[in-house]
C-alpha cells in the first residue's frame, strides 16, 4: 500500500479504499492559510494518482468546517510593484494559483464527498462547491462572506454555485452575505442530506463512500468526468463525449466481473 503523506494543515487516513482528508487547524476554525491552500492541492493530486484510493471524504476537525481564508494572507495579496499593470498581473497570477488549489477537488478523478459541520464561510464554500456531493449537520451555516469585506468572491463560488442551486438564491446570498442554514441548503439542493450531528454525518457519509468504493473504479472515474464535462457543454457534445469515452476506456475486465458477480449474487471484486 502507498505511504499516506503527512501535512502540517491536513490529516489524512486511508482505510478500505476511502481516503479521509481532514482540515486540521481547529484552533483557527480551519481557516485556509498559505500552507493549507498548497497542501490541499498536493493531497488531492496524491489521491488522484494513488490506485488504492477510490473515493475521498473531506471534513474539518474541531468546532467548524472552515472559517474561510486566513486573515494573515491579505497582506500578500497586492504587489508593491511601481507599475500598476504589473501589480495587477501579479494579483491575477496569485488568484489563479488559489483557484487551481481548490480546483484540485474537481480535477481529482475520484469522487469527493464533503462532510460539513459548524460554519462554512467564504473560501470554505469555494472549496466544497468543487466536491461531487455535500452533506452537513443540523445547524451548519453557509455564508458567502466576501461582500462584507469589500471583495468579489473569486475562487469558485460565483462560478459553481449557480449550477448547484437556483441562481436567484445564489445572488441573494452573494449580495447580502447572509447565512444559509442546513435545512435551507438541503431544500435548495446545495447539500444532499442533513444529519443530526457530526458523528452521525461521518458514519452516514462513510457508508455512501464505501458503496462508491465498491463499484468498478475505471467506470466510476469515467462517470465523474462525463458528468463534469456535460455540465459545461451542450447535451449533444456530452453525448458524443460519453460515446468516445466508452469506446476508448470501457474496461472489459470490469464489465465481465460486474456481470459475473450479478449472476452469482455476490459482491464484485475489482482491481485498483
Amino acid at each position: 500500500m502507498s505511504q499516506v503523506p503527512k501535512y502540517s494543515t491536513l490529516a489524512l487516513c486511508l482505510d478500505e479504499q476511502v481516503l479521509d482528508i481532514c482540515l486540521n487547524r481547529p484552533a483557527s476554525a480551519n481557516a485556509l492559510n498559505a500552507d493549507m491552500w498548497v497542501e490541499l492541492q498536493q493531497a488531492f493530486e496524491w489521491a488522484d494518482a494513488t490506485p488504492e484510493v477510490r473515493v475521498v471524504i473531506l471534513s474539518g476537525e474541531g468546532k467548524h468546517f472552515c472559517a474561510g481564508i486566513d486573515l494573515s494572507m491579505f497582506g500578500d495579496i497586492h504587489s508593491n510593484h511601481q507599475d500598476p499593470a504589473v501589480a495587477a498581473e501579479h494579483f491575477v497570477a496569485h488568484v489563479r494559483g488559489l483557484q487551481r488549489n481548490l480546483q484540485s477537488l474537481q480535477v481529482c478523478r475520484k469522487p469527493v464527498l464533503a462532510a460539513i459541520h459548524g460554519a462554512c464561510v467564504g473560501a470554505g464554500i469555494d472549496m466544497v462547491c468543487y466536491a461531487d456531493m455535500r452533506y452537513c449537520t443540523e445547524g451548519t451555516s453557509f455564508c458567502v462572506k466576501e461582500i462584507d469585506i469589500g471583495i468579489v468572491a473569486d475562487v469558485g463560488t460565483l462560478q459553481n454555485m449557480p449550477s448547484l442551486m437556483p441562481e436567484g438564491l445564489v445572488r441573494e446570498l452573494a449580495y447580502t452575505g447572509r447565512k444559509m442554514f442546513a435545512e435551507e441548503a438541503c431544500r435548495a439542493g446545495f447539500v444532499n442530506g442533513v444529519y443530526a450531528d457530526r458523528e452521525a454525518m461521518m458514519a452516514g457519509v462513510r457508508e455512501i463512500a464505501k458503496t462508491i468504493a465498491s463499484k468498478a473504479p475505471l467506470a466510476m472515474r469515467g462517470t465523474k468526468q462525463v458528468i463534469t464535462y456535460t455540465r459545461d457543454h451542450s447535451v449533444e457534445e456530452g453525448l458524443e463525449y460519453v460515446a468516445l469515452w466508452n469506446a476508448s476506456m470501457m474496461s472489459r475486465v470490469e464489465v465481465q466481473e460486474a456481470m459475473t458477480a450479478t449472476m452469482e449474487k455476490r459482491a464484485a471484486n475489482f482491481d485498483d
